[in-house]
Order: C-alpha cells, then structure tokens, then sequence
C-alpha cells in the first residue's frame, strides 16, 4: 500500500532570508595588482606612460610621475644627445688623450727592450738593408744581398708607427726628455680640444697631423728616419690656434703659445726634424680650419670631407714621391 505524502510546506520568510544571505557572497573581492616584471610583488604605482604596474625596483622618477624601464629606454632614444659648438660628443672623460698618452708609452717600453724596432717602424723613405743588418744609402742600383726597404717601397705603416716612437735614453742630446716633452704637450692641448671637440675628432687631428709630419719628412729628406711625436704635437698646437680664435677663449694664451711652437721650429732645425714639425703644424691647422669653420647644417658631412681630403692628398704625395725615387716615373 503505497503512503501518500503531503507537499512540504514553504519555509518561513526570515528562513528564506536567512538561506538567501548565506548563499550570496556580496561585493567581488578586488584583484590585487602585481609589478608586471615581478608577478609575487604587489604595487599600487603605475607607469605614467604605458600604465602598467611597476615595484619599487621597476619604477624610474620621472618629471610626472613614475617610468617603467621599457618607457625609460623608448625615451631615451628620443632624447637628443648634447653636442659641443663642433658638433662632437659632450665628454666627461678625456680618456681618448690618455689612450693616446698610453700608447706612445707602451711603444717607448717596448722599443727600450727591443731596440731594433726602431728601425723598422722610423720613417725612412729609402734605404738598402744590408746582409749584416745595417742600412745603406740607395743610389737606384741593385745588389745582390740588399733588400730595398722604406716608404718608397710599400712600407707605409711608418708614415703613423714612426710617430709613437721616441728616443731613448742614450740617444742624442735629449733622451728621455723627448718623450717626456712630447707627452706633457700632450697632457695639456689634448684635454682641452678634447672637451671642444670630442674624442674622435681629436684622435683624427691628431693621427692627420702624424701623418702629414712623416710625409713632409718623406717628401724632403727621404733618406732620413725620424721618430716622435712632435709633427703631432705641432698639429693640435695649430689646432688650439684655430678652435680658441673661433671660440674667441683661450684657456692658454693661443698667440704666446703659436709663437713659442714656431720659435722651437727654427731653433731646433739644426738637431731635429723641422719637417716633421712643419708638417703636422700645417695638416693639423688645414683640418682644424675645417672642423671650426665648417656650415652647422652640414657640419658632420663637412668634418668628414675635410679630414678624408687632407689624408687623400697627403697619400697621394707619398704615392708620386715614391714612384719618383723607385725610378717609376
């Protein structure tokens, strides 16, 4: 016999409430907001830029507000790097004249141990080197056991190697004080064209005015090797010339020290290389000319016409005077 049963009656209404409170959850909780870098670490700051949320490792202080790192780079792109009146770099650091400083003395300590490296890296134009080592005059004969050496004969590299060298101890009326003078000259024009005109154009005066020394010696006394600095010392002496007179500043007074330059020219004619001297006072007053005067508008295009121009045309001599002494022409 089957029961029958009764409908189950309605709850009462503060049941129904009761029931209804327990089952709703109210309000949703708010995410909690994480760097978006480091997902484990919670922040309330974001990028004022992008609006991503960044930590404290994350965000850069910007004008308004925080930057996150990618933003930071994104804007450093855009932002246009200060430049000097010439168009160079602004630096902080003159560290192109010290490499310059440590070069010239890391090639004095190597010559000191091997001293035949000097007359392999000089700049002699035109020599004989004998079967017994030493070298000989060229008359334009051949002889059996002596190889023909120089710039005439395709050793160029000594047009620039000839210009880190220096005498040694022992050697002349100077000796260590060619070295010493050359890299005090050094010390005190290259950091302050540096600062004017940044690290590579210094470096481009610099190795223009070595190499239009070397060549003037070349195109003169081929038969003379030379070593020093000094055609490249004139040449940023020429340059400090040029670069203060266009700056109307002279942390140096430029004409005492433009006469002082020209006056060891002359008096040391009779013991040194006056055409290494004149040669880079020339190549380096020629290219600085250019740096300082150069149209703003074109100003790196012009730097780079002016420096390539005055090597083209110093290695160009070089090319005739050695076909001229090789009996090519």
């Amino acid at each position: 016999m089957c029961a029958r049963r009764s409908p189950t009656p309605m709850p009462p209404e503060n049941l129904l409430d009761k029931t209804a409170a327990a089952d709703d959850p109210g309000e949703p909780v708010a995410d909690i907001t994480t760097c978006y870098r480091h997902p484990r670490r919670e922040t309330y700051v974001r990028c004022a830029r992008c609006d991503r949320p960044v930590c404290p490792d994350c965000m850069k202080e910007a004008a308004v507000g925080f930057h996150c790192p990618e933003c930071l780079r994104e804007g450093s792109r855009t932002v246009r790097q200060a430049r000097t009146v010439f168009g160079g770099r602004v630096v902080t650091n003159t560290f192109a004249t010290y490499a310059l400083i440590a070069l010239n003395v890391v090639a004095y300590l190597v010559e000191l141990v091997y001293p035949s490296v000097v007359d392999r890296f000089d700049s002699l134009g035109i020599a004989l080197l004998g079967p017994d080592g030493q070298y000989y005059v060229a008359d334009g004969g051949a002889y059996p056991g002596f190889e023909p050496v120089g710039i005439a004969y395709g050793e160029w590299d000594r047009l620039i190697t000839s210009a880190f060298l220096h005498l040694q101890p022992t050697d002349g009326g100077f000796g260590i004080l060619h070295i010493l003078l050359n890299m005090y000259w050094l010390w005190v024009l290259g950091r302050i064209l540096e600062e004017r005109l940044g690290h590579a154009r210094l470096v481009a005066v610099y190795l223009v005015s070595a190499l239009g020394g070397s060549v003037l010696g070349f195109l003169i006394s081929p038969d003379q090797g030379a070593v020093g600095a000094s055609g490249a010392i004139f040449g940023l002496a020429a340059c400090y010339f040029v670069i203060t007179r266009r700056l109307h500043e002279h942390p140096i007074d430029r004409n005492r020290l433009i006469v002082m330059f020209v006056l060891w020219l002359v008096l040391s004619a009779g013991f040194t290389s006056w055409e290494g001297h004149l040669g880079g006072l020339l190549a380096g007053g020629a290219v600085a000319v250019g740096l300082a005067y150069a149209p703003q508008h074109r100003r790196v295009a012009a730097h780079v016409a002016t420096t390539t121009a005055m090597t083209v045309l110093l290695l160009g001599l070089v090319v005739l005077k050695s076909l001229q002494l090789t009996g090519s022409i």
